[in-house]
């Protein structure tokens, strides 16, 4: 039995910077790129729970959200406040608040059990119920409730700032859990209720499934996870390679990964593996730029600059390939990221890096050899184009 707790910091950077700020109380909060009036580039970093309900969220084009927040100003509703990334500030508060949480399983009575970060407003928690004399399960799931309604209390009382928080029996759970009641919210799923829990959810609270996967299932009539779970494998593989594999576990709740402390990611990426293997340029180019917008999120909230992109390709014949580009400069702009990656893809379209016109199975891209912010002179190199690598994504 395990009993795993993700804490997911609500609306961070806005939070962070709505608590500092007094006229910011009650106001709809953006935090990313400079929207320029409608003319800027970049995406959102973080969206208050205010602005959310005119559409806005984190990895939306800053321009569309700046239409988002005219058309709310012209139906009387209150502009939206659009801030700047003070990653610097973000950090020191995080750091804060997963200093406290570390300290709860090294000391005390949760000694023992285990603390991973998982970004810069997100961790997991793993308690070693080993410690405590607990009769039943029912009295070990509401112990874990109390402890995780301690930690929320302490971190609103210590940081000014709220926590939603999953409890479950893995990692996979708890964090699914915790984005059910955002935000301030608390939600426990013991090991017994789990299919209960998962199966009436939307396919793409399971992670790995974005909009291309999501729209393949719904093509096969699969929209909850319920659904999804009443697939056989053997369906799941041929319509999804590898990834229906992690798939059919996940819908049914099953996730080894375990609560392990380390550093900062090396890497932020994405891979699709498409249902048919294809060289349709529409297609190839629609799902990267897809994932340009998925990684851009996490590399604003991760916090850091990328110096390095690195596209994985493989065949219909299984040959991968992967190209590299290093930047002049850091960056973590997602439209750098895209155009990029675009440049990474374009040879494999042609006889260039395909001269056999071999059909692309899967596309890989990612960022790496990260610089934090305050460093980029020290962290800029000369462009070098990046040298072929074969092996596996």
């Amino acid at each position: 039995m395990r009993i795993v707790l993700h804490v997911d910091m609500d609306a961070f950077f806005a939070a962070v910077e709505e608590r500092d700020k007094l006229r910011l109380r009650g106001r709809p909060i953006v935090v990313g790129s400079d929207p320029k009036a409608g003319k800027g580039r970049g995406v959102v970093s973080t969206a208050n729970y205010a602005a959310r309900k005119y559409g806005i969220h984190s990895a939306l084009p800053i321009t569309k959200a700046w239409q988002l927040s005219q058309q709310a100003k012209k139906a009387g509703k209150p502009e939206v406040v659009f801030m700047g990334v003070d990653m610097a500030k973000y950090a020191r508060v995080s750091a804060n608040i997963m200093q406290y949480l570390e300290s709860l399983v090294t000391s005390g009575e949760w000694q023992g059990g285990a603390f991973e970060q998982a970004s810069v407003d997100e961790a997991y928690l793993e308690f070693p119920i080993s410690n405590f004399q607990l009769s039943n399960n029912d009295e070990m799931w509401q112990w874990a409730a109390e402890k995780a309604g301690e930690i929320k209390a302490h971190i609103k009382h210590e940081f000014g700032l709220t926590a939603s928080i999953g409890v479950g029996p893995n990692k996979l759970i708890a964090k699914i859990a915790s984005d059910r009641q955002k935000p301030d919210g608390l939600t426990v799923v013991p090991e017994e209720a789990v299919q209960d829990f998962l199966d009436p959810l939307p396919v793409r609270v399971i992670p790995g499934i974005g909009p291309k996967a999501e729209a393949q299932l719904m093509s096969l009539g699969v929209k909850r996870v319920g659904e999804l779970r009443g697939m056989p494998k053997e369906k799941l593989l041929a319509e999804f390679g590898k990834h229906g594999e992690g798939m059919y576990r996940q819908a049914r709740g099953i996730s080894d990964s375990v609560v392990a402390p380390g550093g900062p990611a090396k890497s932020i990426g994405l891979h699709r593996t498409f249902g048919k293997d294809t060289l349709d340029s529409v297609v190839l180019m629609s799902e990267l730029k897809d994932m340009a917008a998925e990684i851009g999120a996490d590399v604003a909230r991760d916090g850091r600059l990328y110096r390095t992109v690195v596209l994985t390709v493989r065949f219909s014949n299984f040959k991968t390939q992967t190209r590299s580009h290093t930047l002049e400069a850091p960056d973590k702009d997602v439209k750098t990221l895209e155009t990029e990656g675009l440049k990474l893809l374009m040879p494999f379209l042609d006889s260039r890096e395909n001269p056999g016109r071999q059909k692309i199975r899967l596309i890989g891209l990612r960022v790496e050899k990260f610089v934090a912010h305050g460093n980029e002179e020290k962290g800029s190199m000369k462009k070098e184009k990046g040298n072929a690598q074969q092996g596996l994504f």
